[in-house]
């Protein structure tokens, strides 16, 4: 399988946020929105209202990456909007089957995060049950942090427990450029979300690209 990117509008120009995502609609796989709420991470990001606005002018998938405390509070508002696939975190889910399932019951894809410190074998149980696993690589709340190496050895792990089977996808986000994406690439991840390494950059599709192949 070849390697999805999933451009992170977190780096992106917010002023000329259509534009930022119509410069790598042709590149990209997904776009991944993250949703922060200054309780479960100390920074706070977007609402549906912004989903439901790049739902109306890409027709990539929307990834939403919901860094957010009861997450099952907001679930139906960013399907209605527009979300594709909604991920949660491990550790902010009391009733983690119950939310997973929430969300496929809604028809979306269902993802789960685990931060750093989470070790990937809590979700043996859960593996069957969801589409993809977000491999957090730095810690969540802010764009531009250095990758985590650590990540890497937690990848291979989670590669382990998927067994030979292609699903559930694993993600990986955070710190991710042309250098870092050929470790998480050899190590079994699928989708590579990139923020600053794509807007950042003065050619964000020769970006992806280099994420990609490199």
């Amino acid at each position: 399988m070849t390697v999805q990117v999933a451009p992170s509008i977190l780096s992106a120009d917010f002023a000329r946020l259509a534009d930022s995502v119509r410069r790598v609609a042709d590149a990209a796989d997904l776009l991944h929105v993250d949703v922060m709420d200054g309780r479960f991470v100390p920074n706070i990001t977007v609402g549906p209202m912004v989903v439901e606005a790049l739902r109306g002018t890409t027709e990539l998938p929307l990834d939403v990456h919901m860094m957010v405390a009861e997450p099952e509070r907001y679930l139906a508002d960013f399907r209605r909007a527009g979300a594709d696939l909604i991920t949660v975190h491990w550790e902010a889910c009391t009733h983690l089957e119950r939310v997973v399932s929430t969300i496929r019951e809604m028809g979306a894809l269902a993802g789960v995060a685990v931060n750093p410190a989470t070790p990937v074998e809590l979700l043996t149980d859960i593996l069957p049950e969801v589409d993809l696993i977000l491999v957090m690589s730095v810690n969540p709340g802010f764009a531009g942090q250095a990758f985590w190496p650590r990540a890497v050895d937690k990848i291979e792990r989670l590669a382990t427990l998927r067994g030979g089977r292609d699903r559930p996808l694993i993600e990986v986000d955070g710190g991710i450029n042309s250098e870092t994406a050929r470790l998480v690439k050899a190590a079994g991840a699928d989708i590579l979300v990139a923020g600053s390494a794509v807007f950042g950059a003065p050619d964000p599709v020769a970006a992806i690209e280099a994420i990609r192949t490199g």
